[in-house]
């Protein structure tokens, strides 16, 4: 067995994950019923940006990674991924790359930081979301000159550099039905070389991929956006949804989805050896919302996992 596939396999046996969306978007939104995460097909169209989140709007006042990390294990969950850069561009660490991060805001604590430390002190393993679209520096299809190639992969290198070990790293925005640059303008190769150098036992994910293993070291399915698993699918692959309509904070958001619902798509994705990532989103202040808080804590009074991989199963998916 290759290095790559044990690093797969050991990230198959997590099996239970949270996705924590939080970022500029839960206090752009959480009001706005209009809005789905973000402005949608904005840079596909070539609009002008209709909502651009000054940096100053970042103030929340009770960003908890402790209590998020406690609803976490609450659920069963072994591994976590945050938001640390969505669609819309804003940084929750303090980037020396553009203008656009927790350096220039209200509130400037390095967030990226704060949830590294709370979830390894509980014990899971926790990685990072990046998002190579973004609408305010205006890397996407349609612009990838130079210098936004320099912000891409400068960003990507602080946060396997400044941070200690980062397991998996989840790329979205790259080569994506939804927008961003190709794979002409950015290989794939490239950025796994990157990646791989700067730490070689991190797994990189790509969301967009749509081209199998052969774009992803896992592949992913954005199960919120109707990306449903292969018939047939072996692994490895991680599988993500929310309980929620949104991935990020709305108010009108009351009675979050059965744990029925969760534990039944769950079986799937243990069954084809799919890692199932459950999504949290802390409102603008950074607190979750009781209702999610406790059907978490009622997933995890349920659910059962199957017995770890030792070998690969027939039907392994291999680059």
């Amino acid at each position: 067995m290759d290095h790559l596939c044990a690093l797969q396999r050991d990230f198959i046996n997590l099996r239970l994950g949270t996705f924590i969306h939080w970022n500029s978007a839960a206090v752009q939104f959480h009001a706005n019923p209009d809005i789905i995460d973000w402005e949608f097909d904005l840079e596909n169209g070539g609009e002008p940006r209709r909502y651009p989140f000054p940096e100053s709007d970042w103030a929340p006042r009770a960003p908890d990674c402790d209590r998020w990390a406690q609803i976490a294990k609450s659920a069963g969950c072994r591994f976590a991924v945050l938001t640390a850069k969505h669609h819309e561009g804003f940084a929750l660490w303090p980037s020396e790359f553009g203008n656009h991060s927790v350096a220039q805001a209200t509130v400037r604590t390095d967030i990226v930081a704060e949830f590294l430390r709370a979830f390894r002190a509980a014990g899971l393993q926790a990685g990072l979301y990046f998002s190579v679209l973004d609408l305010t520096a205006g890397i996407g299809r349609r612009s990838f000159p130079p210098a936004q190639r320099e912000l891409v992969l400068g960003q990507i290198t602080e946060l396997l550099t400044n941070y200690g070990e980062i397991p998996y790293l989840i790329i979205d925005g790259w080569n994506a039905p939804w927008g961003g640059p190709s794979y002409r303008e950015l290989p794939f190769e490239e950025v796994d070389a990157l990646v791989k150098r700067l730490q070689p036992n991190c797994l990189l994910m790509n969301i967009g991929c749509t081209e199998g293993i052969s774009g992803t070291d896992v592949v992913f399915f954005e199960n919120g956006a109707g990306q449903e698993l292969t018939p047939g699918f072996a692994g490895p692959g991680a599988l993500c949804q929310k309980l929620t309509r949104t991935w990020f904070y709305r108010d009108d958001e009351k009675e979050p989805k059965s744990a029925d619902w969760a534990l039944g798509l769950m079986e799937q994705c243990f069954a084809s050896h799919a890692n199932f990532m459950l999504n949290l989103s802390p409102d603008p202040d950074g607190r979750i919302p009781a209702p999610l808080a406790e059907r978490f804590a009622e997933i995890g009074a349920r659910v059962s996992f199957p017995a770890p991989l030792t070998e690969l199963p027939a039907g392994w998916l291999r680059r």
